[in-house]
């Protein structure tokens, strides 16, 4: 199935060009290890999810908002008992995750340079505008990119303002990511293209609920495969 019509193509950014959540991952383990002595690691994980989701509306995502939500968690958790030490090693995974390297996933940019002279690339993302901002420059990937767009959140909103500022109807413009809650169901929704890559890790506020995946979506296996379709 090809897409004939199409403009523009927006690529998301965090685990569909470069690893992230795995850094996010890496963190909550040695979180859990620092509180150890508090809770078991089930705890402390259903009670910083718990305080991340609450946070959204707040913080936004990204690692700015997550650190937050770890020091949160750790106040609940621990209560008088949180040091100043414990508190200063929470904070010290935060500023080691905004250090971490970007490292890109297979082929990226062999796709982002076949497509350039054939559509306007631009990348969707979001989270906190600083740290994706200094990834996409870390990246060596912003000369493909025609447009940035750092959402607070992707909805269905944003998607529709986003292909106004564009220029174009929906039926030019294809989002390729791997949520299925963010780069997906909200662009068909609006009438676009959506193209599903799906990563080995999902954040579980990523997964959408069953009975909303109520339209067809093009699923692949790796970004390569992208290729069959534009």
């Amino acid at each position: 199935m090809k897409m004939t019509d199409l403009k523009v193509i927006g690529f998301d950014a965090d685990d569909t060009l470069w690893i992230n959540e795995n850094y996010f991952r890496e963190a909550e383990s040695a979180f859990c290890e620092m509180l150890s002595d508090f809770a078991d690691e089930k705890q402390v994980m259903e009670t910083l999810f718990k305080i991340e989701i609450r946070n959204l509306e707040l913080y936004g995502f990204g690692i700015k908002g997550f650190t937050l939500s770890m020091i949160e968690c750790a106040t609940e958790i621990c209560g008088e008992k949180l040091t100043s030490k414990l508190t200063s090693r929470i904070l010290c995974i935060g500023q080691e995750m905004l250090d971490k390297p970007v490292i890109l996933l297979d082929k990226v940019e062999e796709i982002l340079q076949h497509l350039k002279d054939k559509y306007r690339i631009i990348l969707v993302t979001k989270g906190d505008l600083l740290d994706q901002h200094r990834k996409l420059e870390k990246s060596g990937l912003e000369k493909y990119f025609h447009h940035i767009e750092v959402m607070n959140n992707k909805s269905e909103a944003d998607y529709s303002k986003l292909v106004k500022h564009l220029d174009i109807i929906p039926d030019e413009f294809l989002m390729i990511g791997n949520s299925l809650k963010s780069d997906v169901i909200p662009v068909l929704n609006v009438g676009a293209h959506a193209i599903y890559v799906p990563y080995e890790i999902t954040w579980q506020h990523e997964v959408p609920s069953p009975e909303v995946l109520v339209k067809e979506y093009v699923q692949v296996e790796s970004l390569h495969d992208i290729l069959e379709y534009v």
